[in-house]
């Protein structure tokens, strides 16, 4: 009896959705690969929501991925992607030449067409953050929180001078020794620190000198990049499990946490959401999942960290109850299974609908106007192609 108790209770999807996870978090810490030289892969993200400071609400930050060195540019908020192809040639293209590829997040900047053409044209490849994965990105991320202890320690008390503080605050971030790579980024890439003083150079010394003692310090800050990552991942897998390997048409539960819903408190909503189904697998960790149609807005990738296996029952007629609304951007709305009726009433036309969960119940179907199924234009055009006499789209009314 207390097997069978368990089993109901460890099947049960309600149950699924509200209970916590204790164990380790799934995905073993999947580094980036290290790169020969610098220059080849470059890293980019905001700071935001600034105060005023010559007109600046915000920084763009770049990061060099070999070298660590960092390039900080006041930007506003309502930058396009236009301004932004301008300050990345005044301000990395002018001086560092181009990369070879660039990461940053999924936002709208880097998504956008006039910005995938620019790098289409320049053979800039994009990388794009797998949603809800901050970890995926964490170079630029960390840099950004280096930048703002910075600049909360020289600012002025009302904030308004920040912008003053970029050049000096890239500067010494740029000279500053890196636990990684055992020396600063200005070393790595021009083979001396700088300094104020007066530089003497022989004139008679070989020109392959430079260059030798450029190979000798990135092959350096290559061997320190590779010891530090195993040093970092040894660390991080200590709190990380072997993921499950889901496989295209698993069940699986997505985690609520970073999906926005219009209930009053996190605390008392379900921590998972789904079932959903796996559509395919998108390279070592990520999973692209089949979503609801109403749920257009939300990204179908998702980190495996964020995702939990659905047990299967092994009771026969377990009752499941049915799942709870799906987001619509930002607004909860139950899913539907499928058309079964159409009917003009009064003018307008309607359609009987079966919401998904509730196909076991022949009760729970309603007459719904046609306005309900915006977000539904395929089982609508199925139902039609099936029953092309009833009423629909382009009936007369009476």
């Amino acid at each position: 009896m207390n097997q069978f108790i368990k089993d109901y209770v460890s099947s049960c999807q309600q149950f699924s959705r509200n209970k916590n996870i204790n164990h380790k978090k799934f995905g073993l810490l999947k580094p980036l690969s290290i790169l020969s030289c610098p220059w080849n892969l470059l890293s980019t993200d905001f700071i935001t929501q600034l105060p005023l400071s010559n007109n600046f609400d915000s920084i763009l930050v770049f990061v060099e991925k070999f070298s660590k060195i960092a390039i900080f540019t006041p930007a506003n908020g309502t930058i396009t992607s236009q301004d932004l192809a301008k300050i990345f040639i005044s301000h990395v293209f002018s001086k560092h030449s181009l990369p070879v590829s660039i990461f940053s997040d999924r936002c709208s900047l880097f998504v956008s067409s006039f910005w995938t053409q620019l790098c289409q044209q320049l053979k800039i490849s994009r990388d794009l953050s797998t949603e809800f994965h901050p970890e995926t990105d964490g170079q630029a991320k960390r840099v950004n929180q280096i930048l703002e202890q910075y600049l909360w320690m020289y600012i002025s008390y009302h904030h308004h001078d920040w912008h003053t503080w970029l050049p000096l605050a890239e500067s010494s971030y740029n000279n500053d020794e890196h636990l990684s790579t055992k020396q600063s980024p200005f070393f790595t890439i021009y083979g001396r620190n700088p300094s104020c003083a007066s530089i003497h150079v022989s004139h008679d010394s070989p020109t392959g000198k430079l260059s030798k003692k450029l190979q000798s310090v990135q092959q350096v800050v290559k061997e320190e990049l590779e010891s530090a990552i195993k040093r970092f991942k040894k660390y991080a897998d200590r709190n990380r499990a072997i993921p499950p390997d889901f496989q295209p048409d698993d069940k699986v539960l997505l985690a609520s946490k970073d999906i926005k819903t219009t209930r009053p408190t996190k605390k008392l909503s379900e921590r998972w959401l789904g079932p959903f189904e796996v559509m395919k697998k998108i390279g070592s960790h990520p999973y692209h999942l089949k979503l609801p149609q109403q749920s257009k807005s939300v990204h179908p990738v998702f980190p495996v960290s964020l995702l939990e296996p659905v047990k299967q029952s092994a009771i026969p007629n377990q009752h499941q109850l049915p799942p709870p609304p799906v987001l619509v951007e930002e607004q909860e709305e139950w899913e539907v299974a499928q058309v079964l009726d159409s009917k003009l009433k009064r003018g307008k036309l309607c359609y009987l609908v079966e919401w998904k969960g509730f196909s076991e119940d022949p009760e729970r179907t309603s007459w719904e106007p046609a306005s309900s199924l915006a977000n539904s234009p395929y089982l609508v055009k199925d139902f039609h192609s099936l029953y092309p006499v009833t009423p629909g789209p382009n009936t007369p009314r009476v």
